[in-house]
Formats: structure tokens, C-alpha cells, sequence
């Protein structure tokens, strides 16, 4: 009696098979099924679970594919927990106000499609309540957990499929598409979307695989450096405020050159290493190493006025004028460095109150660096925007090759412009791929 070839099974099963034929037949293997999909998304962040439901929900079969155990650990903490995820103030038709990178134009398109008002409009159908603090900055008001709930909702109501954890070895592309070796074994599809986001905060997971990948199909990347991140400054520098951490004000903080100045009056923060606070998180993206940074510490008076009428009426301390001002400690630590300024107001001369008054007002300090990727909240630079098309974030040099979010050489300030920035790219992505050709 014959035997099919490759019919092991049937072959053990049967013994009247066995004894006609003692002698276990060849083996011919059988051809394996990669499993296929019009589009692997690998990254389950914002971007990523963003995208994948909208495709999902356009109709195409979606893979999710995310490294992690976890899923969205940088909105989980983000916002203090409650996620700061978009900003009312967010000007589309001006992205360089709220953007940086090489050429912040390119996000326009992606932004004027998918705004705000239509990440609020998918936060309000499920009934998500939120508020706003300050500046159109947008928090859920409960937690971050239910906007996580909320994109896999959306995910599950596309039919996406998640592979997490699940790490990607290896992606090679050919006239069947993108195929990956994963953990759970071999897959493929028409489009593959890198949404790995950028190198900050490694420990929820943050690697370089996005930027490793890009490379791989040759896109140009732009230098990666920590943004949004706490400056740090030598010992010798530091010295006379380093007794002030946990101290914080509003402050005006500038850095650049006159024709390239850049300002910010925001919230400022004292740490043991150097500074930190909305201020600061927002001038690091534009700080350049080896260049002062510019703070006025009292922005709402004028000092030297205000000194100057202070010596006429009054028999203080200056340390205790300043705290009209300035909080007490750090009028304490900064009269303590001249001895002109360590004596009651009316016996100072002009000079040295004018001498006072102008250092706290143009405070200038040059970091010697900052405290990295570990407490940076974004990553600057990435791929380049300009091999990708802004209508749909497709690499122009590499067909069905996508980017969105984090990894690419766009950069938002804080207050919910970086979550905006991954909706409206994502978007953008999710409905331009189109679904694989037929037997792929």
C-alpha cells in the first residue's frame, strides 16, 4: 500500500500500515505558512497602538509587535500619571512655534489632519473626563490607565492582533513584502511600520532597534541627543546653589544667539546636580553644549527700581528685601557670595545694589551637560523627515517602509505636543497603507 508522501502521521497511527511497511517512509517536508498581514506595526506605544487601531479599523489585518511586558509604560507615567496628552494651544498652521527638528514644517500636514479637538472627540466617546492646567495643557483627570484602555479598546474593535513581548531578530524585504523573525516564529506583510520611539527612559524599555532598523534600508538619520531633560553643571559652578535643591520659582530662561534667541517663562527647579523644572525641560531642547543659559530670576519686577526705593525706607537686610521677591533661601545663597550685598539695604552703595540687581535678572550659567536619557522625556533628531512624504509618513526611497512618532526627527515642547505629534502621525500612516495584493 502506498504511502504519501509526508503522511508520517498516518504512518505511526496505523499497524497494519506499519507491517507492510516496516521501514518508516522518507520524509518529505511539508511547505511551512507564514502567517501574513497588510501591516506590521512594531512598537506598542502611543503611535503604535494609534495606528494600529485605525488601520484595524479601515479593515486591514494588523500585527502589534512590542519588545515589552508592558504596554504604553511611557503614557502610563507620563503627566504624573494622568497623561498630559494633547494641547489646545497647538498652532497647526505654525508647527515651528511647538516643534523642533531639522525642518518642523514637515509635521503640518499630518497635525492639520488629526488635531486636538479630535483626540478630545475620541477621549469624550469613552467617556474619558479631563481637564486643563495651564498653557491648553490637556491631563485625563482620573489616570493614564483608562486613555491605555481606551487604544485597546480601539485596537480590539480593529481586530488587531498584539504579539507582546515579543522581540523582532531579524526583517529582511523582498518581492513578498516584509518579513520578521520573531520570537513566535516567522510573519510577513505587504507594510511595516517602525513606531519603536526614541532612546529616553531605557528603563521601560526605550532601545535603538527603530533607529538600527532605518538604517538597515538605508534612511539618513539625524544625531540623537536627550531633549526635554534636567541640565547639570560642574562642581565649582554649582557649589553656591547646590544647598538649594527642591526649590523652585517662575523664572524668564533664555539661550541663543540675538538673532536666534529662544525664551520661556516657566516653572524652575533646583536639584542636587543642577537644574531642572518646566523651564529648563523646555530650553533643553534648544540649549547647545558649551553655550550660558540666560535666567531671570525675579520676571515680573523691575530689580534695580525696586532696590533703589527699598534703600530709601528701609533698615533691612538686603537678603531680607530680596524675599519680597525671591524665596528666602535663595536670596541667602546668592547675597552670601559678595560682601557688598551682606549688610542692611540702606548702607549699600548704588553700585552694588545695581551690580545685584542685574546679575538676578541675567543670571547667566553654562551647563556641563545634563542628565541624559534616563530622565530625558523625549528623543532629538531621528529619521530624517526628508525621505519620508508628510502626507503619509512613507519612506520615499523604500516602498511600504513607514515612521511615525517618536522615532522621527520631530520634537514637540512639553505640555502634550509629543502625544499629538504621535496621534496625528500615526494617523496619517494608518490611512494611507493599503492592504496586501491578493496571496501574499
Amino acid at each position: 500500500m502506498p504511502l504519501p508522501l509526508g503522511d508520517n502521521a498516518a504512518w505511526r497511527a496505523d499497524p497494519a500500515l506499519r507491517a507492510s511497511a516496516p521501514l518508516r517512509p522518507l520524509l518529505v517536508p511539508l511547505p511551512v505558512t507564514i502567517p501574513s498581514y497588510d501591516a506590521i506595526i512594531i512598537g506598542a506605544g502611543a503611535a503604535g497602538l494609534f495606528c494600529a487601531a485605525q488601520a484595524g479599523q479601515r479593515g486591514l489585518r494588523v500585527l502589534l509587535i512590542d519588545h515589552a511586558a508592558k504596554v504604553a509604560e511611557k503614557i502610563r507615567i507620563s503627566g504624573g500619571g494622568r497623561c498630559n496628552f494633547t494641547n489646545r494651544e497647538l498652532d497647526v498652521r505654525q508647527p515651528h512655534k511647538h516643534f523642533v527638528g531639522r525642518n518642523p514644517q514637515f509635521c503640518r500636514s499630518a497635525l492639520s489632519r488629526f488635531t486636538p479637538a479630535d483626540f478630545i472627540a475620541l477621549m469624550d466617546r469613552h467617556g474619558i473626563a479631563h481637564h486643563e492646567k495651564h498653557k491648553g495643557q490637556l491631563f485625563a483627570d482620573r489616570s493614564a490607565e483608562d486613555i491605555i484602555a481606551m487604544l485597546l479598546a480601539e485596537c480590539a474593535a480593529g481586530g488587531v492582533e498584539r504579539w507582546q513581548p515579543c522581540k523582532v531578530g531579524s526583517v529582511a524585504h523582498g518581492a513578498q513584502g516584509y518579513q520578521l523573525a520573531t520570537d513566535r516564529g516567522p510573519v510577513r506583510a505587504a507594510n511595516l511600520v517602525i513606531a519603536t520611539g526614541g532612546l529616553s527612559i531605557p528603563k521601560i524599555g526605550a532601545t535603538d532597534f527603530g533607529y538600527r532598523l532605518a538604517q538597515q534600508f538605508g534612511l539618513p538619520l539625524i544625531e540623537r541627543t536627550p531633549g526635554l531633560v534636567p541640565l547639570t553643571f560642574d562642581g565649582e559652578a554649582w557649589a553656591p546653589y547646590a544647598q538649594l535643591s527642591g526649590l523652585a520659582l517662575p523664572v524668564e530662561i533664555s539661550t541663543g544667539s540675538k538673532k536666534e534667541r529662544i525664551s520661556f517663562h516657566e516653572d524652575l527647579l533646583f536639584t542636587h546636580r543642577g537644574l531642572s523644572g518646566p523651564a529648563v525641560l523646555q530650553i533643553s531642547s534648544y540649549w547647545q553644549p558649551g553655550t550660558p543659559l540666560s535666567i531671570n530670576l525675579a520676571p515680573n519686577v523691575d530689580l534695580a527700581a525696586a532696590l533703589a526705593q527699598a534703600k530709601l525706607r528701609s533698615r533691612k537686610l538686603i537678603a531680607n528685601e530680596l524675599t519680597a521677591w525671591l524665596p528666602s533661601r535663595l536670596a541667602d545663597a546668592w547675597v552670601a557670595q559678595d560682601s557688598e550685598w551682606q549688610r542692611p539695604i540702606a548702607e549699600a552703595s548704588d553700585k552694588a545694589l545695581n551690580r545685584l540687581a542685574e546679575r538676578l535678572s541675567r543670571w547667566e550659567i553654562t551647563p556641563n551637560g545634563s542628565e541624559g536619557y534616563k530622565k530625558a522625556e523625549v528623543t532629538l533628531g531621528g529619521v530624517d523627515t526628508r525621505v519620508l512624504s508628510q502626507q503619509s509618513m512613507e519612506c520615499k526611497t523604500q516602498p511600504g517602509l513607514f515612521c511615525i512618532g517618536e522615532v522621527v526627527d520631530i520634537t514637540g515642547w512639553l505640555g502634550g505636543y509629543n502625544f499629538q505629534w504621535a496621534w496625528a502621525s500615526a494617523h496619517a500612516c494608518a490611512h494611507s497603507l493599503q492592504p496586501a495584493a491578493t496571496g501574499l
